[in-house]
């Protein structure tokens, strides 16, 4: 991965520490709800899970990850993937 595109991930993710679960006071990043982020040519694609695959608040959660990656400047589009593998548990939160 190029040097540019190493920045970019690190300003997606941080643009993503203001994204929080609305039941856990917590952001997506530290609750370990973000699996990947892929960076190319202004495209970005995340893959992320929720705490559970029932979760209402899911679809609100995904949209404002998207709202969050197209804020950052250098990025064009964003496609926001929600996967259920591997299975989201609390060992994946930050010390944070």
């Amino acid at each position: 991965m190029a040097e540019a595109e190493v920045l970019e991930q690190g300003t997606v993710l941080e643009a993503l520490r203001d994204v929080y679960d609305p039941e856990i006071p917590v952001n997506v990043v530290d609750l370990g709800l973000i699996y990947t982020v892929e960076v190319a040519d202004g495209d970005v694609h995340v893959e992320m899970t929720l705490t559970a695959p029932g979760c209402g608040m899911g679809p609100v959660i995904q949209a404002d990850v998207e709202n969050k990656i197209l804020c950052v400047e250098t990025v064009d589009e964003a496609d926001v993937e929600l996967v259920w593998e591997p299975l989201w548990g609390r060992e994946m939160m930050s010390e944070a």
